[in-house]
């Protein structure tokens, strides 16, 4: 421990951000079959109350699987899906409500906002009632999803040829664009071409895609219930099976994550008269200072460890040095010392 302590100056300390990003693919072979066959997949992890579906990399049980995103899939009392006779209709309504209540949060009269197409909840025409919903893992978005790098391809070919046609939906633009009048923080609009088609939250983490973004596929596409395409799957199917065809027809998914780093940096400034000897007890020997020839010669000693300490001199941190540094009478030096958290 420390015998002598140094005060920190108003201008020795100083904070700073830092903003890492790492590219995050997933290709549709993890989540569209890889592992076991249709109905029997080891990589996908179904629930008894059945109102979402989990996606791993690799089968479940396994100890080396890492969770991807889950998948669900809901309408707002407003749609015109919605009726009491449609399967799961209660859940699809709870879901779609749960998810507007933290995504987007409630009006002046303390209704549940639905999902705007474009972020302006002014208007009452352009709403996303009918939408699926991918819930990212924070092991994926890490702090939030960076804007302007999100990317969706879908297949919406025929039965026996899906990728024949494949169709992107993407942020593009929202790194300059995105909108932040939602409680769960910014989100981006999601564009398939130039018709808006969905919404990305990116601190939360999730996406809100709308049904119809899959709707005039090919001949024979198949995620509809009696060839009434994907509205009539929202109706008909189980929320399970809504969220194995939309896996079916991933083609590909990419963005990048950002982690944030925030650090205190401590500038710990050494005079020409400070620490120039030293408290350790090997420092003397027979009651002679080691480093030193004759009694002439010049106190010294080496720096090696920087404690940081509270104002009751509790040691709080130490920074090692990467080798020791000399200091004696005629030298001064500035020690930086950054703590990341």
């Amino acid at each position: 421990m420390a015998t002598v302590y140094k005060q920190f100056g108003s201008n020795d300390k100083t904070t700073t951000r830092t903003l890492l990003h790492e590219n995050i693919p997933v290709t549709g072979t993890i989540v569209s079959g890889t592992y076991g066959t249709f109905g029997s997949e080891t990589n996908i992890k179904n629930f008894s109350h059945g109102m979402f579906q989990s996606v791993y990399d690799y089968p479940y049980l396994s100890s080396s699987s890492n969770h991807i995103f889950d998948i669900t899939c809901g309408y707002s009392n407003s749609s015109a899906l919605s009726a009491s006779s449609n399967s799961q209709n209660s859940k699809k309504v709870a879901i779609y409500n749960q998810m507007a209540q933290v995504l987007a949060g409630h009006d002046v009269s303390g209704s549940i906002r639905r999902f705007d197409s474009d972020g302006n909840y002014s208007t009452a025409t352009d709403k996303h009632d009918d939408v699926f919903f991918m819930n990212f893992s924070r092991l994926l978005s890490k702090d939030e999803v960076k804007k302007g790098t999100f990317s969706l391809t879908f297949m919406t070919g025929a039965y026996a040829t899906p990728a024949a046609k494949l169709i992107n939906v993407t942020d593009t633009g929202a790194a300059t664009s995105y909108k932040t009048n939602s409680p769960a923080g910014e989100y981006g609009i999601l564009k398939r071409g130039t018709t808006n088609v969905g919404l990305v939250y990116y601190q939360a983490g999730v996406a809100v895609l709308t049904a119809s973004v899959l709707e005039g596929a090919a001949a024979g596409f198949k995620f509809d219930v009696a060839g009434n395409g994907v509205s009539g799957s929202l109706t008909g199917s189980t929320i399970q099976a809504n969220a194995d065809n939309f896996r079916h027809h991933l083609y590909n998914l990419s963005f990048n994550n950002t982690t944030e780093l925030n650090s205190s940096i401590y500038f710990c400034r050494v005079g020409h008269n400070d620490y120039n000897y030293s408290s350790n007890p090997t420092y003397l020997k027979d009651s002679k200072v080691r480093v030193k020839n004759i009694a002439s010669d010049s106190p010294s000693s080496y720096i090696t460890t920087v404690g940081l300490y509270s104002a009751n001199n509790e040691l709080l941190a130490t920074a090692k040095l990467s080798e020791p540094l000399k200091k004696d009478p005629t030298n001064e030096m500035i020690l930086r010392v950054r703590l990341d958290y």
